[in-house]
């Protein structure tokens, strides 16, 4: 999936770098070195990789102001690995939170499971997944079980959500936790296990999410 890449990064060798590198992979890449640039500049690009450290606003700044009013996906690409201040990127809504030096080849997976959650979240009204009896209305964030309202948490719809956009294919526990979370080490099996624990009796289809065992998880019958 080609996305339009804003990279804010003020070390030009490190910006060069990456962009030839994403170039090469077919992402159009706009680089810009300051804080006030990004600002001016998120609303052409389809995802934002942002760096902390600029020389003009602190990142953590930027992205709080670029969150106020759009909806752009943003990972941030730093130095920066301190505990606090993961959490804070993560809570001002960071969706993915990555510290440098950081491979190309996890950078292009997270970007591409980042990308594919922003689908699922703007899909067009009328997108509706029906399995069996159960219908999940991705845009609204709606499901209906036998034509009643069930109401889901947050992270039980997001799961489902991705299981959805796959009926009847097998999607790894790692995966799972890769859309929903943005993060593996945040997703926790044990906070995963729960929470599909609880989309199960609330959907209360026996059968219809069926775990396979050693690998994951589908949705639908055989």
């Amino acid at each position: 999936m080609a996305v339009r890449v804003l990279l804010v990064e003020d070390d030009a060798g490190v910006a060069g770098a990456l962009a030839e590198s994403l170039h090469a992979r077919g992402h159009p890449v706009t680089s810009v070195g300051r804080g006030a640039d990004a600002l001016h500049r998120h609303r052409d690009a389809d995802l934002v990789l942002l760096d902390l450290g600029l020389p003009d606003i602190d990142g953590l700044d930027v992205l709080r102001k670029i969150r106020a009013v759009s909806p752009v996906p943003v990972i941030v690409l730093t130095a920066r690995g301190d505990e606090r201040s993961v959490v804070r990127g993560l809570r001002l809504g960071a969706d993915d939170y990555l510290t440098k030096p950081v491979r190309l080849a996890e950078l292009l997976a997270r970007m591409d499971a980042v990308a594919r959650r922003a689908v699922a979240r703007d899909a067009p009204a009328g997108d509706v997944v029906r399995v069996d009896d159960v219908e999940i209305d991705l845009a609204a964030r709606r499901v209906r079980v036998g034509g009643a309202d069930v109401a889901l948490t947050t992270k039980e719809f997001e799961i489902l959500a991705v299981l959805a956009t796959r009926p009847g294919t097998a999607v790894s526990r790692q995966q799972l936790m890769d859309e929903v979370w943005g993060d593996a080490y945040l997703a926790v099996s044990r906070s995963l296990d729960v929470h599909l624990t609880g989309l199960r009796a609330k959907l209360d289809r026996p059968g219809l999410l069926t775990t396979i065992r050693g690998f994951g998880y589908r949705l639908g019958r055989d």
